[in-house]
């Protein structure tokens, strides 16, 4: 199984035992290049869509009710219904079929 681990922390990434530790597990550690913020742009934008599109919308009881809803909305509509304009306004599921019959 591979494993990737990204923290939040950058200074995570500077730590030797840290390093030693991903290292002996094998675990993949995915960083950003110096300097550049726009490396993880995309995941930005998605949460922002989440947040605003979903999360702002309810209100919910219990994480397991948030987790629940979160998934059946990103499966549901973000990937098969919601057009998006980095894709050439396709769904994602579209796009990937694109793809793979390419």
């Amino acid at each position: 199984m591979k494993v990737l681990r990204r923290p939040v922390e950058s200074a995570q990434y500077a730590s030797r035992v840290y390093r030693q530790l991903t290292d002996a597990f094998k675990i993949k550690v995915s960083m950003s290049r110096r300097a550049n913020a726009w490396d993880n742009a995309p995941m930005e934008s998605f949460f922002k869509t989440l947040k605003v599109e979903r999360i702002y919308q309810n209100h919910y009881e219990t994480r397991a009710q948030a987790r629940l809803d979160i998934v059946d909305w990103i499966e549901g509509y973000y990937n098969r219904q919601r057009l998006h304009t980095s894709i050439d306004f396709r769904t994602p599921v579209d796009y990937e079929a694109s793809l793979i019959a390419a």
